[in-house]
């Protein structure tokens, strides 16, 4: 399974944008999908999750801010951020993991990542 993440750019502090990440060559029902972040001179770090069953997980600095989804007919999930912070730039990578649910903010339990697209927020 390749994926394809996609939709980053520059915004300004309150604007929303929503990424995209396409699967290509599988599907995605069986997999949970892990949105991550890194920023210039930090580690990767995880944003949001959405798993096989439906269920989603969020790291608390995007929590009602972000929110994460599937469209199966698409082969496609989403990231949806609303009130972008200047804090909130980085690339953001989409990659997927069939770990256990506690083990999925862990980026070593994931695999087949997503080339990154990029969010810039201005103040």
């Amino acid at each position: 399974v390749q994926l394809q993440a996609s939709g980053g750019g520059l915004v300004q502090a309150g604007d929303s944008l929503t990424l995209s990440c396409k699967a290509s060559g599988g599907l995605f029902r069986s997999y949970t999908v892990g949105w991550f972040r890194q920023a210039p001179g930090n580690e990767r770090q995880f944003v949001a999750c959405f798993g096989w069953s439906g269920n989603s997980k969020y790291t608390n600095d995007v929590k009602g801010r972000f929110t994460t989804s599937r469209d199966s007919a698409k082969n496609t999930v989403y990231l949806q951020m609303n009130s972008l912070k200047p804090e909130d730039t980085a690339v953001y990578y989409c990659a997927l993991t069939t770990t256990v649910w506690s083990g999925v903010t862990q980026e070593n339990n994931y695999r087949n990542w997503g080339q990154g697209t990029e969010v810039t927020v201005s103040s």
